[in-house]
């Protein structure tokens, strides 16, 4: 490993994505791949998101009698 190899920034893990990362490196694949990652944590985050609302109704039913 030389002096260097520091400077030169890492590509993240396949699947994984790091907001603010350098796009510009990546190949039209890698993009598109990203896009579909970012969808796939969009709908994952909303689905919890919908949960949490069903629980707060819930609690907010039997606590409001």
């Amino acid at each position: 490993m030389s002096l260097f190899d520091e400077d030169v920034p890492k590509k993240s893990t396949p699947g994984t994505v790091a907001v603010g990362e350098d796009l510009s490196r990546l190949s039209e694949v890698e993009l598109e791949e990203r896009i579909d990652a970012l969808k796939a944590e969009i709908n994952r985050t909303q689905k919890e998101l919908e949960q949490r609302g069903t629980i707060r109704d819930a609690a907010n039913s039997i606590f409001q009698k």
